[in-house]
């Protein structure tokens, strides 16, 4: 046994700073032979492989023209749509609601000169969260100048990072001349030991999943009915519960993300019926995410499907010593959890385009330093 785990562990190093080949190209192979929008309805894009110094990388490229896309692929959509979207928060502070849809108003001028819309992103997964390998200096530079010179008019742009997990390669990226812009606040499970600290919540939600009544769905259990009650199932979290701006997966993209092998399934049924929660599970860089969850909003809420989805993964980024990024939102119910806040960023570069766009996306830059930050964190957005 003890040779066993030696022989693994340089491979699970790799794995912690490098994209596995193999998912990167099932992933690629995916999205040029479906169609994107049969895979997420919401999104227009094109998805390349991208090799450099080595290292493998999925692609998206996208224009100007594909007005309204999903802010996975158009920052557009993230810092204006999706911004005003989340003052429905404050719909009891009327006055507070009105002064932030007002300054986001006032900077979506300042958003829409920066042209990022126009962009080469790197590393998309095409996921709200895009756990991030190790990049170090020369890779960043490598990276930087290949794209550039391939995509003269386009913003170099890689989503997802943020000082817990990503400290060294924001570092690299910020000394090759990549600017961060603040996206939003997300919390990180970022005790990665065997057996972390258990808060009383964390307790609380494991002696949930050995009660309940509902019977456990393992990764290989999944039917093809169970891809479709997936897709409902996010549908009335992520979508009507939340906003429709989020992704629209479709019942066919759970399906082929999970037949190849690019993420993993877990899930609550009712005994020998359908799926009542779902939750679909992305390793990389050393971090676990949760593209997919979601469960049935007309069950009681003392039923605790939400809080069983968060134990089960947690538990398994614990088994596997991987942060695990719980994305944002759900503050309160996230610290009790063990997690921990941090601000995500955008990571931007732009020294080869106009000088409009440079300076737009450099006071970018510094209007959410000097503002957004101190608002995400104040309001936990």
């Amino acid at each position: 046994m003890s040779g066993a785990t030696t022989m693994e562990r340089p491979r699970q190093q790799v794995d912690r700073v490098e994209n596995k080949p193999a998912k990167v190209e099932a992933f690629v192979r995916l999205f040029n032979e479906v169609p994107v929008s049969d895979l997420i309805a919401n999104l227009e894009t094109k998805v390349e492989m991208f090799e450099v110094a080595g290292r493998i990388f999925p692609l998206t490229l996208n224009d100007e023209s594909e007005a309204h896309n999903c802010y996975i692929c158009c920052p557009t959509s993230a810092y204006i749509d999706y911004a005003m979207d989340e003052t429905r928060n404050f719909a009891a502070h009327p006055l507070l609601r009105r002064a932030l849809n007002a300054l986001i108003g006032a900077c979506a001028p300042l958003v829409r000169a920066s042209g990022l819309d126009r962009q080469a992103q790197v590393n998309n997964w095409l996921y709200s969260t895009n756990p991030v390998p190790l990049l170090d200096r020369p890779t960043a530079a490598s990276l930087r100048s290949a794209l550039t010179a391939r995509f003269p008019d386009c913003a170099i742009v890689i989503r997802s990072l943020n000082d817990i997990a990503d400290p060294a390669t924001i570092a690299a990226l910020k000394a090759e001349g990549f600017r961060m812009l603040a996206a939003r606040q997300i919390y990180i499970f970022a005790d990665r030991s065997a057996a972390p600290a258990m808060t009383r919540d964390m307790k609380r939600d494991r002696a949930r999943l050995r009660a309940t009544p509902f019977e456990r769905v393992g990764n290989g259990d999944f039917t093809e009915a169970d891809y479709a009650r997936a897709q409902q199932l996010y549908t009335m979290l992520y979508l009507d519960k939340y906003t429709p701006l989020n992704p629209h997966y479709t019942a066919r993209y759970i399906a082929e993300m999970h037949r190849r092998g690019i993420i993993s399934l877990a899930g609550l049924r009712r005994p020998g019926g359908e799926l009542v929660a779902v939750t679909g599970l992305f390793e990389n860089g050393g971090t676990l995410t949760q593209p997919i969850v979601g469960y049935d909003t007309g069950l009681p809420v003392a039923d605790g499907l939400y809080r069983m989805m968060m134990a089960m993964a947690q538990d398994h980024a614990t088994s596997r010593g991987l942060f695990f990024n719980m994305s944002a939102g759900a503050a309160g119910f996230k610290r009790r959890r063990g997690a921990v806040a941090a601000i995500e960023y955008n990571a931007v570069y732009a020294g080869h385009l106009p000088r409009r766009r440079r300076m737009a996306i450099r006071a970018m830059e510094a209007v959410l330093a000097l503002v957004g930050i101190p608002l995400l964190r104040r309001f936990e957005l």
